[in-house]
């Protein structure tokens, strides 16, 4: 959700079924209170087709403006699975690099246990003919001598030459993975310029839908106010011929104004009437009021401001895209946003610009649904993350722990 359009997208969802209800009804409604054959006054074609017509474009604007989120929707997606792509892979080169490590630290260990044994062979007189035949008691054991050491010498090389040659599998299949992590990172980013691209778009089209809103009701207005001045002229004429007739009959009445219709004049219809930092952030979450329905990013923003982290702006999308990371629960700190991008419990707003929230520990997340209500992270992600996914991460990417 926006901070700054997520209530007029509300508002805007509604709009074409409330105003549809209103073209409908407007006649009865607007002249509440007059005679009951007012009904049959009419607004004039030229008000009536323009109204008609502006409707019509509405219409079509809102089509628009709903594809466009469904679009959205469906990039958001796709980008969820790159950053699950990109974690993945992340954890393939962590494995690596451990394996790597190790067999590092097994041909540090080979390396030395070589040297250590040439060195004392060194201080000893070496391994030569004249050693091993002074060490051995027949020719026979000379030769067994000799044998041994040739073998483990042969063994020793042996094994290093098959450590050096598994660590430089491991190096190609790390850099294999970090060339893939960067292309998926390449992704990441042109799908966030995609969305941000048809974020302004939305906002464009969104532009054009309140000015046609606008439109509409103007005319709508034009209408019934004319509707209204037919009715009353149609009551206006009727005590008029009725007034003429009583005067006909009445000899006695000479003429002037009649007081036949005087219980009624005709008028305007009346209107019906952790840490520190983390401790602090989670404090402020109790402490700040909910700005509004659709406005869950604002109360994030609110909340950081007020514990004294600092000020972050921007939508629950954006939050998503720039600073939640991690869908890994051993990962999750309290203090963290909690967020998705795109999910379609809550209609257009929720495709367009998620859900954000703040992790406070014990399993719970809270955020502003109109009211500041307390969910489970289970039940959160299972409401919220229903398009993109849920992830989590440090807001404003500085750490509160």
């Amino acid at each position: 959700m926006s901070p700054n359009n997520d209530s007029i997208f509300t508002q805007e969802l509604s709009r074409r079924t409330a105003l549809k209800a209103l073209f409908g009804a407007a006649s009865a409604a607007v002249l509440f209170g007059l005679p009951a054959r007012a009904h049959a006054a009419e607004a004039s074609q030229e008000t009536t087709d323009k109204l008609n017509a502006a409707q019509a474009q509405l219409d079509e604007v809102q089509a628009q403006l709903d594809s466009i989120a469904n679009e959205y929707a469906a990039l958001a997606n796709k980008n969820a699975q790159t950053l699950s792509d990109i974690e993945g892979v992340q954890g393939q080169i962590d494995d690596t690099q451990e394996q790597i490590d190790t067999k590092k630290s097994e041909l540090r260990k080979k390396r030395g246990d070589l040297s250590d044994r040439v060195a004392a062979s060194y201080k000893s007189g070496g391994t030569n003919i004249l050693s091993l035949l002074l060490a051995s008691g027949s020719f026979e054991e000379l030769v067994a001598n000799a044998h041994y050491v040739e073998k483990i010498n042969k063994s020793d090389r042996d094994a290093i030459e098959d450590i050096q040659t598994i660590q430089k599998e491991l190096d190609t299949q790390k850099s294999e993975l970090e060339s893939q992590k960067a292309d998926l990172e390449k992704l990441k980013d042109q799908q966030t310029a995609q969305m941000q691209d048809m974020q302004a778009k939305q906002q464009e089209v969104q532009t054009v839908l309140n000015g046609l809103s606008d439109d509409v009701k103007e005319l709508m207005a034009q209408r019934d106010s004319e509707i209204l001045a037919a009715a009353q002229a149609e009551e206006a004429a009727k005590k008029a011929a009725a007034a003429a007739a009583a005067a006909n009959k009445n000899n006695s009445y000479s003429g002037g104004s009649s007081s036949g219709g005087g219980s009624y004049a005709p008028g305007t219809p009346q209107q019906n009437a952790g840490s520190g930092k983390q401790q602090a952030v989670v404090n402020a979450c109790y402490s700040t009021p909910s700005p509004g329905l659709n406005w869950c990013a604002a109360w994030v923003t609110n909340v950081f401001r007020n514990a004294g982290v600092g000020y972050f702006g921007g939508n629950a999308c954006d939050m998503f895209n720039a600073w939640c990371y991690s869908s890994d629960r051993s990962a999750l700190q309290v203090g963290m946003i909690v967020a998705d991008s795109s999910h379609s419990g809550t209609g257009t707003p929720g495709l367009l610009y998620g859900h954000v929230g703040i992790y406070v520990g014990g399993g719970i997340v809270m955020s502003n649904e109109g009211a500041i209500t307390s969910k489970s992270l289970d039940s959160f992600i299972g409401f919220y993350g229903t398009g993109s996914g849920v992830r989590w991460g440090w807001l404003g990417g500085i750490a509160l722990s």
